[in-house]
């Protein structure tokens, strides 16, 4: 398990596909096993990978705002652990925009999860001094980068809806998805 900056807050990570270590997120986490937890990824491909279709109405959020803080939910191919998908079929997804985690994808070559690295009801870390406190001992690693922006999360928008559904306002304004 490892602590890394995204463009938003400190996101706890953990290989995606390996329900195992997924599990042990969610307890590291405290976190309430109904509540899924997106992904990212480094490029399309691997999106292409984790879903069982790229809906028409995605595309042009794609092509305008990934890599950035917005996350897609799309319907996830067998691929994904059940546990991520917290039983809906669905799966979120997202290319970061933030230079050091988008290499730490690529180095890795393989998802992550990207869940703010905190127990569950705490506030999001914006400092790796601040995961180191709360989360330290039961990680294996946090990649310290300096402070990330705080502010926002990102914005999650359900592509498998027509029209789409935003289910959580973030970083990206509404008008912009419009």
């Amino acid at each position: 398990m490892i602590a890394f900056p995204t463009e938003t807050f400190y996101g706890l990570g953990a290989d995606a596909l390996n329900p195992k270590a997924v599990e042990k997120l969610f307890e590291i986490k405290q976190r309430d096993r109904r509540n899924p937890i997106l992904i990212l990824v480094s490029n399309f491909t691997q999106v292409l990978d984790l879903v069982e279709n790229v809906p028409t109405q995605a595309q042009p959020l794609i092509t305008r705002l990934w890599p950035g803080p917005l996350t897609l939910v799309f319907k996830a191919s067998n691929k994904v652990p059940n546990i991520l998908t917290a039983g809906t079929g669905k799966i979120g997804i997202r290319i970061p925009g933030d230079p050091l985690t988008h290499q730490l994808l690529k180095v890795m070559a393989a998802p992550l999860t990207a869940t703010s690295a905190n127990r569950a009801g705490e506030e999001s870390p914006t400092t790796a001094q601040q995961v180191l406190q709360t989360l330290g001992a039961e990680l294996a690693l946090i990649l310290d980068a300096g402070p990330t922006p705080g502010g926002l999360p990102s914005t999650v928008v359900d592509v498998t809806t027509s029209p789409i559904t935003l289910l959580r306002k973030g970083q990206i304004p509404e008008k912009m998805l419009e």
